[in-house]
């Protein structure tokens, strides 16, 4: 590699984008509002370190996430930050009626022109029982099996172009495009970036025929990327957003200043995740209550099994691991994402992997 000439090396630039993705985890002994500020000084230091977006996103009724309003959040840190892409990643539309997200998210676009992704799900982003809380119903299915009925009228209140004789060709989501059509009206150009989530292959294939960007939950259902992002792309067909392919996936990654550190720090990760998925979700555990649990058999065989898909080590051993994972799937993005506890490990690992990168902002 060439010197720079401060004599210390120059770092090659990643070869994909990187963005940051951010749950607000409550750690043990931490208040929400304490894990909110850290999500705050998180996309402040994204944005000063050069990473391309900074997304949230919406869980419910998990004591140890603080994201369950996506669009609180977001003119929040809209307020906090001049140029960084801010999004949601993502906002359940099962959910959510969708004038109410178009409303949404276009008063953050008047907040933060330019700025704002749209990131959207079909899974209820929690148990059933508050799935049907949220939506008054107990017809859980029917949300996911309408998602695209349901995305088609979100961008028809976005764009303000319901036909004419459609029972809502006379409702408008404002801020939004009529504001520019009716006497003396003045609106800027442009609407949300409206993004695909998903972690299997209907939203990939749908992603593709309709020609948006997609994003793939690689953290959490890492045995189907390929095959999803293959789906998403042999499904693909040009439209007015893009005319190739854009996938980005979300991973797991936690920098620390030794290896030994990072993996205590991911420790408390895999402990929460194992009481999720036991049913038994809580805070965060502390890296101390995470080396005095005491693992049965197949409890470890799960943590191996999944910290196999986290990235995580020092700085340029989590960078040789980044490179191979944009390699190995070809995305177009790495959105990176450590759900740990407390705010300095956080912190420090964004730091670091923006220094890995050679990522401006840095120490001199």
């Amino acid at each position: 590699m060439a010197e720079a000439q401060s004599g210390t090396t120059t770092r090659e630039a990643a070869p994909v984008r990187l963005s940051v993705l951010d749950l607000a985890t409550v750690g043990s002994g931490r208040t929400a509002g304490q894990a909110l500020a850290t999500t705050v000084e998180l996309a402040r230091l994204a944005e000063r370190r050069g990473y391309h977006r900074f997304w949230v996103a919406e869980h419910h009724s998990m004591p140890g996430v603080a994201s369950s309003s996506p669009a609180v959040i977001l003119a929040h840190l809209a307020a906090h930050t001049d140029r960084i892409r801010l999004g949601s990643g993502g906002v359940m539309l099962p959910n959510h009626a969708p004038l109410v997200i178009a409303e949404q998210f276009g008063t953050l676009e008047a907040f933060a022109p330019g700025r704002i992704d749209l990131g959207l799900g079909r899974a209820p982003g929690t148990d059933g029982a508050t799935a049907a809380a949220l939506r008054r119903t107990d017809r859980l299915g029917e949300g996911a099996d309408e998602f695209p009925l349901q995305l088609a009228e979100l961008t028809r209140f976005l764009d303000d172009d319901f036909p004419d004789g459609h029972p809502y060709a006379r409702i408008h989501a404002v801020p939004g495009p009529v504001q520019g059509r009716v006497p003396g009206g003045v609106q800027r150009a442009g609407r949300p970036a409206v993004w695909l989530l998903g972690s299997s292959g209907f939203s990939a294939r749908l992603a593709g025929a309709l020609g948006l960007p997609f994003s793939f939950a690689h953290h959490f259902s890492a045995a189907n990327t390929l095959p999803a992002l293959e789906l998403y792309r042999s499904s693909f067909r040009p439209s007015a957003v893009l005319d190739r392919p854009y996938a980005k996936i979300g991973v797991q990654a936690l920098a620390a200043d030794t290896a030994e550190e990072a993996r205590r720090q991911v420790m408390t990760s895999a402990l929460s995740m194992l009481r999720l998925r036991g049913g038994r979700p809580g805070l965060v555990p502390t890296p101390e209550e995470a080396e005095a649990y005491d693992w049965s058999e197949p409890e470890r065989e799960f943590v191996a099994d999944w910290l196999g898909n986290v990235v995580h080590g020092t700085a340029d051993e989590v960078r040789a691991g980044l490179d191979a994972l944009a390699a190995r799937t070809g995305v177009d993005e790495l959105m990176i994402t450590a759900n740990v506890h407390g705010a300095e490990a956080k912190v420090r690992s964004v730091s670091l992997i923006a220094d890995a990168y050679g990522m401006p902002g840095g120490a001199a």
